[in-house]
């Protein structure tokens, strides 16, 4: 699939098929967030994979009952904590670049889930306290985002989006 097309007809998938997802796919994707470019190349990603069922459910208390994306925890076959060490990485002008760097990583998993047949969907509301004790995550990571991994039962629509001419300036910033 041509890597504008992915990018033009990637979607948040909220429902998924209980169909299993393959490891090769697993590990393709994987292998495609690794490859993201980072603060000094040094690579502070951390990525736990959670496809037992009953570990699944363990993440279900840390998502607020209204978030619309809990339902795509509970169903979809795979979970993937996206993290960080920030010691891995340094801030400059004022920005955390672990953020950067790991939200990257996290797009170029989503992209390649797409590329092969995969939904996923950024998320971000959710008790990161309740995950770290429950997965035995390290204090100093953190968990930058979580989504859901799987074959999609639905095919969401495109959201707007605003005009290049909106947010893209030439040579100077406009004036108001």
């Amino acid at each position: 699939m041509d890597i504008f097309q992915v990018i033009r007809d990637r979607r948040s998938i909220r429902k998924y098929k209980d169909t299993p997802v393959e490891q090769d796919k697993i590990e393709q994707i994987l292998e495609a967030a690794r490859l993201a470019p980072s603060w000094k190349n040094m690579q502070c990603w951390r990525f736990l994979v959670v496809r037992d069922p009953a570990k699944r459910s363990a993440l279900l208390d840390a998502f607020p009952d209204d978030n619309p994306g809990k339902k795509a925890i509970a169903t979809a076959p795979v979970v993937v904590l996206v993290c960080a060490d920030p010691a891995e990485s340094d801030v400059e002008n004022g920005i955390a670049y672990y953020i950067a760097d790991t939200a990257i990583a996290f797009e170029h998993l989503c992209l390649a889930a797409h590329a092969v047949g995969l939904g996923t969907c950024w998320m971000g509301w959710y008790d990161e306290a309740v995950i770290k004790a429950r997965f035995k995550i390290p204090e100093q990571i953190k968990i930058i985002g979580i989504t859901p991994l799987g074959y999609p039962d639905q095919e969401p629509k495109p959201r707007p989006r605003k005009e290049l001419s909106e947010i893209a300036y030439y040579d100077a910033w406009p004036s108001n």
